[in-house]
């Protein structure tokens, strides 16, 4: 007899019997896959019966062209399914669009390349949805075939995600709900908005569950709710227990016993919650996502990159440390239910602290010297270049001698650095989170000496805006003046630092310059007894990332802050020879920041 779980006025109800989800976030996409089946057991632990995950689109298919990948990390159906088989529901918030700080907020960046869609994202207007449409039809079968109506452990779906926040296309909400129904979805739909009046109207769609997400007064949450929709369950569907980090802004916490507080209320009343996050997990790679808040009249918008970790000060930390809101957690959903939680797994093993010395390194722009160039007139987006995040350096020669002038970079959305005839002018940013660069907005003087002057920028990409009207966030420049006049004719060298790429370590660095950054290289051998979890600490190095046996775990940034150390899982190390890649990308190649410092505990600022 297959389970079921349906609706019935202010419950839920599962096999006809009043139910309270308590559910955790925890993303697949955030979590090693070996290390899936741990967190899920600390979930359990903190006695959850739930969890709740997004789907990320651009982590399936971050380039056009190739198709959604599905297996390893990505194995969406593999993780539903080990939650399944361990006792958990399954709630899926499958998008396409999902916040979530995450690189364009889920969005891959290769649908900034079509116009069309890229005008309208989150509208009903065809160019979009053809997309939307052509990415459900290959991720919506592996969802549907593991719901509760089929034996699975999947309870409830949402269509799209918070849309109040940002618009009141009802035919938009429609279509989502619809293309879920149309592909097989016969679960539970629901959507999850603000509690406010606004957000409501412009994100609930009629006949689908609506729910709330906040990290306070829930009391007066649920009121509001309950306006807009007085006959039906009351769920929390983010109850933000913590917050994130942005570079250059302090490191976010919440007392266990403001956050417990709340949890209590909710389920005294009879709520149902879901914990934003129960484990938050790791931004590895380039997926960490950024906000851009308007700010004060004449100041222009204000950007905020967001750092790697992903921890969220939640109960189980980024490292699957168990904290004192794990506990409390624990002790008001064991007195609320009367239920014995089963024990955590032990605390993971971790390597020992330990220096690691660099021993090679790559001059930046020599390794951009040996990729193909692109040339157009014009400068080109990291997108247009066929480049999810990394490095590209803009090259284009101008007459002289001539009298020193303004360099003007329009629409910078990143990191930049200009060099004119070999000589450092100068580094600008679109965030002051770093002192070493200039605003943005702000122009280069420059001195044009030469018959012919060598212009190169070079341009290190940030994380793309993931929430509100600021969305549509492409990398790179979108044009370069010398005083009022406009340069052409554009040489480009990008390298995709999604992955390592293919480094010839054999040779060293043949420019003399360096100021653009390099790869430094390391190995630590490792016997089966040194393996564990790590925090990796980099003193006297600058801004970059750091790649452990060719994965990316993400970007550092130390004049910056708040993280000062970055996790590295113990499934990435191995017994043998260990490969550490620093790609930095501000210090000269021959002023390394020094030895790479693995600690046993984390420093997230």
């Amino acid at each position: 007899m297959t389970d079921t779980f349906t609706v019935a006025g202010q419950d839920f109800l599962r096999d006809g019997v009043a139910h309270q989800i308590i559910s955790g976030a925890v993303h697949y996409f955030r979590v090693p896959r070996a290390l899936w089946e741990d967190r899920l057991r600390r979930l359990l632990a903190m006695g959850a019966n739930a969890v709740e995950t997004y789907v990320a689109w651009n982590f399936h298919a971050p380039h056009a062209g190739t198709g959604p990948d599905f297996t390893g990390n990505a194995d969406l159906g593999a993780y539903i399914d080990l939650a399944g088989d361990l006792g958990l529901d399954v709630i899926v918030r499958p998008g396409p669009y999902i916040c979530a700080e995450w690189d364009l907020g889920g969005f891959p960046s290769w649908l900034l390349t079509d116009d069309a869609a890229a005008g309208a994202l989150r509208t009903s207007d065809p160019a979009y949805l053809a997309h939307v449409d052509e990415w459900f039809d290959a991720l919506i079968p592996i969802i549907a075939e593991r719901q509760l109506s089929r034996g699975g452990p999947v309870i409830a779906v949402q269509a799209e995600n918070e849309y109040g926040s940002y618009g009141n296309d009802a035919a938009y909400l429609r279509a989502m709900a619809d293309g879920l129904r149309a592909r097989g979805i016969d679960v539970l739909l629901f959507t999850s908005d603000g509690p406010e009046p606004l957000m409501l109207a412009g994100g609930t769609v009629p006949g689908l569950l609506a729910t709330a997400n906040f990290g306070s007064r829930q009391a007066e949450a649920f009121a509001e709710l309950a306006r807009a929709r007085p006959d039906q369950p009351g769920m929390c569907m983010e109850f933000w227990n913590g917050w994130f980090d942005h570079w250059g802004v302090e490191h976010h916490t919440r007392s266990a016993e403001s956050a417990a507080a709340e949890l209590a209320g909710m389920l005294a009343d009879g709520r149902s919650v879901n914990f934003y996050m129960a484990h938050g997990g790791t931004n590895f790679g380039v997926w960490a996502g950024a906000n851009c808040h308007d700010g004060q009249a004449g100041a222009g918008p204000r950007f905020e990159p967001t750092v790697t970790s992903y921890d969220y000060d939640a109960p189980i930390a980024e490292d699957g440390t168990l904290t004192p809101k794990f506990e409390a957690f624990r002790d008001v959903i064991a007195a609320h239910t009367g239920r014995t939680p089963p024990a955590p797994p032990p605390a993971p093993a971790r390597l020992a602290p330990r220096t690691v010395e660099v021993q090679s390194c790559l001059d930046l722009g020599a390794v951009l010297d040996g990729v193909p160039r692109v040339l157009a007139p014009t400068p080109r987006s990291f997108e247009r270049l066929g480049l999810h995040h990394g490095v590209v350096r803009y090259v284009t020669t101008v007459p002289g001698p001539m009298p020193a002038a303004d360099l003007h970079l329009d629409g910078l959305a990143d990191l930049a650095t200009v060099v004119v005839n070999s000589r450092l002018v100068g580094r600008l940013g679109r965030t002051q989170a770093d002192p070493g660069y200039g605003p943005a907005g702000d122009g280069l003087r420059v001195e044009l000496d030469q018959p012919v002057n060598t212009v190169e920028i070079t341009v290190t990409s940030l994380g793309r805006v993931n929430f509100g009207r600021h969305l549509r966030d492409s990398k790179g420049l979108q044009a370069v003046r010398l005083a009022h006049q406009h340069l052409f004719s554009w040489t480009h060298a990008g390298l995709d630092l999604t992955t390592l790429p293919e480094l010839d370590w054999t040779a060293r660095a043949s420019s003399a310059v360096g100021v653009s950054g390099g790869l430094h290289r390391a190995v630590l051998d490792l016997t089966e007894q040194d393996v564990g979890d790590a925090h990796l600490a980099l003193p006297g190095w600058h801004h970059g990332h750091v790649f452990l046996n060719g994965c990316n775990l993400g970007r550092y940034w130390n004049p910056a802050g708040p993280q000062r150390t970055l996790y590295a899982p113990a499934p990435l190390w191995r017994a043998g020879a260990n490969e550490l890649v620093i790609a930095e990308l501000t210090l000269p190649v021959d002023a390394p920041g020094g030895p790479i410092e693995i600690w046993d505990r984390p420093d997230l600022g």
